[in-house]
């Protein structure tokens, strides 16, 4: 359906410019040259690969029609007050006006570019806000399931990405012959499910068939895009960083917010009050983390050693268990 809207709209554009081209120039040849010129620009940024080529050629694609409409209707003032000379010169006058006229709105617009978007088939003027950079997200990610728990934080506030071929990609896996790469796959699709049904995760269509591996295509399409790349895969993410683009690596965000104390360490605390379990004692630490002690119900008021012997977290925070040392 899609190629058949981009080939009706190349369609409407080629014989607008044949109509614009004979009406401006009454010479059906000269119009139907720039009708043809036009349909075949058209459909290069309507097929274009990327959405950056498609966008700077449906741009100029669009200041060269906007030019041309200009250029019409500066023509035929310019009949109305000048008066009737040689055809030949009256044609070049007009030829070189629309050049000039189409060139200044060609330029125009893609000085504009960044503060408009231009999308094909459909032409939509939209003012691009500040929101942060889509990501992109890869087949180990997908696998690995926590981004689905991240999402699930509304922490993750741009557009969430997922190319057709890292689909492909992801439906080969879930098909192996190999068990473990098949449950494996087949976890990946699961929770690319649940991320398309509670998340409205889109699907870019981009195939980008003249690039070979997965990671490469990737690369090329978050640069592309100016996207982000959501992965755990740690040579993707030096692959990515070389080439300039911004990787996020779920494994670096665990990393980041894992406890800064870890079971077998020793803390210093007060005991201010006597838990919810008979034996147990309440500390707080400088941040206001709650240290339950056991054994310190009788210690009320007094320093003690403890050393850590389990670390939860939970939407509520996170609660240090220990025992005195």
């Amino acid at each position: 359906m899609l190629h058949i809207v981009r080939a009706l709209f190349v369609g409407v554009c080629a014989a607008l410019g044949t109509a614009m081209g004979i009406e401006l120039y009454k010479a059906p040849w000269e119009g139907l040259c720039i009708g043809l010129v036009a349909g075949v620009l058209m459909a290069g940024g309507a097929m274009a690969f990327t959405r950056r080529v498609a966008s700077a050629v449906s741009t100029a694609m669009i200041g060269l029609l906007v030019g041309c409409l200009i250029a019409y209707f500066v023509v035929q003032v310019l009949r109305l007050v000048l008066p009737a000379g040689d055809p030949k010169v009256d044609f070049y006058r007009n030829f070189s006006l629309t050049v000039a006229i189409a060139f200044l709105s060609v330029l125009t617009l893609l000085q504009l570019k960044d503060d408009f978007k231009f999308v094909i088939p459909l032409i939509e003027f939209r003012r691009e806000g500040h929101g942060g950079k889509p990501i992109l997200v890869d087949t180990s990610s997908i696998i690995d399931g926590r981004v689905a728990d991240v999402m699930d934080t509304k922490i993750i506030d741009v557009p969430i990405v997922i190319p057709r071929f890292v689909l492909t990609e992801l439906q080969a896996v879930a098909d192996s012959q190999d068990p473990l790469k098949r449950v494996r796959g087949r976890r990946g699709l699961d929770v690319l499910n649940r991320l398309r049904k509670d998340r409205g995760v889109r699907i870019e269509e981009a195939e980008l068939p003249e690039i070979e591996g997965v990671d490469a295509k990737l690369v090329r399409l978050a640069k592309n895009l100016d996207a982000r790349i959501l992965t755990t895969d740690f040579n993707l993410n030096k692959v990515a960083q070389v080439q300039g683009v911004e990787v996020v690596n779920l494994n670096d965000v665990a990393h980041a917010l894992r406890p800064d104390v870890l079971p077998g360490e020793k803390l210093s605390v007060k005991i201010l009050r006597a838990g919810e379990n008979p034996g147990q004692g309440v500390a707080y630490l400088d941040d206001g983390t709650m240290v339950v002690a056991e054994e310190c119900a009788a210690r009320i008021g007094q320093p003690v050693e403890v050393v850590v012997t389990n670390v939860r977290q939970t939407s509520a925070g996170r609660m240090i268990f220990s025992r005195p040392a």
